[in-house]
């Protein structure tokens, strides 16, 4: 699924956006592993999320020169670079976690001098290891995700666990907007059932996916009640399951 968009709203407040052809690429591929199909079973696969073979080419092409995909001897595969984006995908539907016994972990960011660009690509890092800025500098989460951080971090940052005072739920709904990814979860929810076209699912799903990404993962005390974060998650293993299976079926018959 494509994920580089911003999470998508609730369906009821903003309609969903319907995929272009670079994003209905991204997602096929995305969602494939490995992450390449041949040309010919690509371009009969994304016929059925309304993609023409002119538009195919097109944006083929485009995504070849700007580094999002790579030419193979087979066909197409996904650049090194959104290979990360793969494996962050894999991470939002099947978290890794941990028993928590209370500590969070804290980076405290420590450069200085940083270019805007350079700022905002380590919010970025930390914001995808799910943890949520107290202040400026100040980066915070329980300590339940087992899953490393980025490399190079320790040259711009320094990292340990700590005990805040302040109730873990407390704090926890300072540092996320619960609520609002809880409705906005059940919002999406509500549209699995009622999305029958390929390219009106295919759309969903990739909300789906950004919103997932959103979750923070946090351990059970401390989510609100009837958190709808596991069945989302299930709704989204199951449509990619369907996905994969339309692939083995086109590669397998070529």
């Amino acid at each position: 699924m494509r994920t580089d968009d911003p999470v998508e709203p609730a369906p009821e407040e903003v309609p969903l956006r319907p995929l272009s052809a670079r994003s209905v690429i991204l997602s096929l591929l995305l969602g494939t592993h490995p992450p390449e199909l041949p040309a010919r079973e690509l371009g009969r696969l994304v016929e059925g999320f309304e993609v023409g073979g002119s538009t195919l080419r097109a944006a083929l092409s485009r995504m070849v020169a700007a580094g999002d995909l790579r030419r193979t001897d087979v066909g197409y595969r996904l650049s090194d670079r959104l290979l990360e984006r793969q494996h962050r995908q894999d991470e939002s539907v099947r978290p890794r976690t941990r028993a928590w016994e209370g500590d969070w972990e804290l980076v405290v960011v420590t450069a200085t001098g940083r270019g805007p660009a350079e700022r905002a690509e380590l919010r970025t890092r930390l914001t995808g290891l799910r943890l949520a800025e107290l202040r400026e500098g100040v980066w915070l989460r329980p300590a339940n995700l087992d899953r490393p951080l980025s490399a190079g971090l320790d040259e711009v940052a320094e990292r340990g666990t700590t005990r805040p005072a302040r109730p873990a739920a407390e704090l926890a709904a300072l540092l996320w907007p619960l609520d609002a990814w809880s409705d906005a979860a059940r919002a999406l929810l509500g549209h699995v059932g009622r999305t029958g076209r390929p390219a009106e699912r295919l759309t969903l799903f990739a909300a789906v996916v950004r919103h997932l990404l959103a979750d923070p993962v946090l351990p059970a005390p401390l989510l609100p009640p009837d958190w709808p974060g596991d069945e989302l998650r299930a709704a989204y293993a199951d449509y990619r399951r369907e996905l994969e299976g339309d692939v083995r079926s086109l590669v397998g018959g070529a």
